[in-house]
């Protein structure tokens, strides 16, 4: 884990986001290095020294059966007895109608004798990724363009992780069972939309 960090809420509290909600308030200002308008909760985890999906517990966020946690993309996702394999699903994510990121799926193999007999477990990962133009497909404020120039980090992923409850994989079975189809924004996140314009016109007046 990256910085020392609380990972557990407190109880009676559940962190239940939409797709939308994780990209739009969490991985968007992750990447672009704005100020957290929220309790910096989903911790940094180094996958050089990739975590079995059961240790998540204790250094990613858990609310209920679910774990999230920031990490930078890559291609080698190998454990010491394992590997997540990249599923051929992709689901693009819309903020306002338009395409700003990417939620791929991928499903933890356990070794068995051998590498190549590897056998599939119940677990599974839901990384978000920002589009490389997200920028300028979220608003096309000047200030926005700007940042663009500056440096954004998009390599950084946020990763939801669950086991689910049916062994055989279909697009219904590995979804998070709150995920929402729907683009429609709240008030809310209209608002925070806002404040993001805000935030980048005034980081973008310091360079």
């Amino acid at each position: 884990m990256g910085d020392d960090q609380s990972v557990k809420l407190p109880p009676g509290f559940q962190f239940r986001p939409t797709d939308e909600e994780l990209v739009l308030h969490f991985l968007y200002p992750k990447a672009f290095r704005l100020p957290c308008n929220h309790p910096n909760i989903i911790p940094d985890l180094d996958l050089d020294h990739l975590h079995h999906p059961w240790e998540f517990d204790g250094t990613a966020l858990s609310s209920g059966k679910m774990y999230y946690f920031f990490s930078k993309t890559r291609e080698d996702r190998a454990t010491s007895n394992g590997y997540w394999k990249e599923l051929d699903i992709n689901e693009p994510i819309f903020v306002s109608g338009n395409k700003v990121a990417v939620k791929k799926y991928l499903v933890f193999y356990v070794f068995g004798e051998s590498p190549s007999s590897a056998s599939e477990t119940n677990w599974v990962m839901e990384e978000y990724s920002l589009c490389n133009n997200v920028g300028l497909n979220i608003t096309t404020s000047p200030a926005y363009k700007r940042r663009r120039k500056q440096k954004i980090d998009l390599k950084w992923v946020l990763c939801r992780v669950h086991e689910r409850k049916d062994d055989t994989i279909t697009r219904q079975s590995i979804r998070y069972e709150d995920d929402d189809d729907g683009t429609e924004l709240s008030c809310l996140d209209e608002m925070f939309l806002s404040s993001l314009d805000d935030d980048l016109e005034e980081i973008s007046m310091q360079y």
